[in-house]
């Protein structure tokens, strides 16, 4: 797991909402999804945010689960 804090935007903000934008670089989206990944940046993060992520083999929005033990994010279905 690569992340980078420089890949790493703010889309928009309302409310202690955020929507965010990460650049997978090379990353394939599986990567990008496991559990952990965004842990470097877990003090940015607030449940209930989401991550637009473009990545080498396509997009996909993730959602903040949890931000205390590690950021926890799930696809949006």
């Amino acid at each position: 797991m690569n992340f980078a804090v420089r890949n790493l935007s703010v889309l928009a903000y309302a409310q202690g909402f955020t929507l965010w934008h990460y650049r997978a670089d090379a990353l394939p989206l599986r990567d990008v999804g496991e559990h952990g990944f965004f842990d470097e940046a877990a003090e940015m993060f607030a449940a209930g945010d989401m991550v637009m992520v473009s990545a080498t083999d396509g997009g996909r929005v993730l959602f903040v689960t949890a931000t205390a033990a590690g950021v926890a994010t799930a696809p949006l279905s």
